[in-house]
């Protein structure tokens, strides 16, 4: 099974302050690059991939876009996401996969973006290096929005359902998604048709 673990990190992950768990994903031919904001506890996760909560749409919202099928990538009997598909699929469309936080301290116990203190900002532009046919970063959330931002000096943060345009050589766009969190306030079909519009846009 497939694992993108960053085990060093898990290892030096102390004090408080929980370093990232999973290495980026980032296919040479990778044309879109998805943040979120971070991963949740490892408790939650039933996966060693991006989106490990299996109440989390994500792969759920991937499904019915390109399979019409929300639990193309469900592994329903075991509750767990069919991470080897998710990962060939990702790697045949081109979708990267990383968060804009590389350190962060919960101020709960819970996985609410609303409660994470971001200690250590990704270095974004290591990751576009990296990057050389992206047209577009997804972020997938307010927090992950906010931090990218900042991070670039972007002032006017985007709405939902709208881009801008990064600081970068060849002018990539920022596009802001509907978190897939269920704790989101959108219906599962409205957030299919936000992601289905950027998507088909981009690839």
């Amino acid at each position: 099974m497939t694992s993108y673990l960053n085990t060093e990190n898990i290892a030096r992950s102390k004090g408080g302050v929980e370093y990232h768990p999973l290495r980026p994903f980032l296919p040479e031919n990778a044309k879109v690059l998805f943040l979120g904001s971070f991963p949740p506890q490892r408790k939650r996760w039933c996966m060693d991939f991006y989106y490990p909560n299996f109440i989390n749409d994500h792969w759920r919202i991937e499904g019915q876009i390109f399979f019409g099928d929300k639990n193309h990538f469900v592994d329903l009997e075991a509750k767990r996401f069919k991470i080897d598909e998710i990962v060939a699929f990702c790697q045949e469309k081109g979708l990267a996969f990383f968060d804009t936080s590389m350190a962060i301290r919960r101020l709960q116990d819970n996985a609410s973006d609303k409660f994470l203190e971001v200690v250590e900002p990704t270095d974004i532009p290591a990751l576009l290096s990296q990057l050389p046919h992206l047209r577009a970063i997804v972020t997938t959330g307010e927090k992950a929005t906010e931090t990218i931002c900042a991070s670039l000096g972007i002032a006017a943060i985007p709405k939902v359902n709208t881009s801008s345009i990064i600081p970068h050589p060849s002018s990539i766009a920022l596009w802001r998604l509907p978190s897939s969190s269920r704790a989101y306030p959108l219906s599962f079909d409205k957030k299919v048709e936000a992601y289905r519009q950027v998507l088909n846009l981009l690839l």
